[in-house]
């Protein structure tokens, strides 16, 4: 029997399939993040190791003679450290490596040409241009951007708290959730809140944890927040329109698909503010992108 193999990998987890000859998911892997940044080379390298040989194993179980004709891994992290690190994983497979966006991208258009738009602990804009090539943006991280991601809104938020707290904005119910995230009560100073957010073991997680509670604000219809989500939302939205203006010149084309992913993007509050300003008419993508990387996997030549 011949099976696929694909591999989906982030900063949170790493998930597996194993799909036989008619497209039927054979069996599931589920691990721990394998983003190289996050969890180290070495570290990442033995969680995308472990998945594969738990998959090849479900293989063998089903036939003793089971070859593995493609390997595909779709990943967070450096490009030409995957492509390095799977080399020595195919065992014979036809190997593919490439970012996490494909698999959302093969959700949002189906293989036809169009864009998607991703936001959830990252962010990025992926597309695919009308001769059929791949195209990232974004994507570039917590310290130089991410906009529309859950880091990106939590910083807007506590940015526009603390300058409440230091009594140069208005009062709002921004300024409150910031505040009473780290704990101190109504005592916490700017200078109080400043030193818990950078002084915290985990300040990344803890900025990114705002996410919810502004979105929840501007969901009520709260106005900073709501300002704060489509300002956010917005910067996001100039690097997919940018993309559009190089690979579709002139009026975006009839039918031009352009998905929007992840949890915050799909947020009503958030689809709001997109599409207020978009030129374009924009979809929730459904589906996760495991089934992404399904379909990918039976496009393979």
């Amino acid at each position: 029997m011949n099976f696929r193999l694909g591999i989906d990998g982030g900063a949170t987890k790493t998930e597996g399939i194993l799909v036989d000859a008619t497209g039927a998911v054979a069996a599931r892997e589920l691990a721990g993040g394998c983003n190289p940044n996050v969890a180290g080379p070495d570290g990442a390298r033995a969680v995308v190791a472990g998945v594969i040989a738990a998959l090849r194993a479900h293989a063998a179980a089903r036939s003793p003679a089971a070859t593995i004709t493609h390997l595909h891994l779709y990943a967070a992290g450096n490009r030409s450290y995957w492509r390095e690190t799977m080399a020595g994983l195919g065992g014979g497979a036809q190997v593919f490596t490439a970012d996490d966006s494909h698999p959302v991208l093969e959700l949002a258009t189906d293989g036809a040409p169009g864009l998607v738009l991703h936001g959830g602990t990252g962010s990025f804009v992926a597309a695919r241009a009308p001769d059929g090539s791949i195209h990232y943006a974004g994507g570039i991280g917590w310290r130089f951007g991410d906009p529309g991601s859950g880091y990106d809104l939590g910083r807007r938020a506590i940015g526009r708290g603390l300058l409440e707290l230091q009594g140069w904005q208005p009062a709002s119910a921004v300024g409150a959730a910031v505040r009473d995230h780290t704990g101190l009560g109504a005592t916490g100073d700017a200078g109080a809140v400043t030193r818990w957010y950078y002084q915290h073991a985990e300040p990344n997680r803890q900025v990114a944890a705002l996410a919810p509670a502004l979105l929840a604000l501007a969901g009520a219809g709260e106005p900073v927040a709501a300002g704060l989500v489509a300002a956010s939302a917005g910067d996001l939205l100039d690097i997919a329109l940018g993309v559009a203006a190089r690979l579709f010149p002139g009026p975006p084309p009839a039918g031009l698909r352009v998905g929007l992913s992840g949890p915050i993007l799909h947020h009503p509050a958030v689809h709001a503010a997109l599409r207020a300003r978009a030129p374009f008419q924009l979809h929730p993508v459904e589906g996760s992108p495991i089934e992404g990387v399904r379909r990918l996997l039976l496009r393979a030549a």
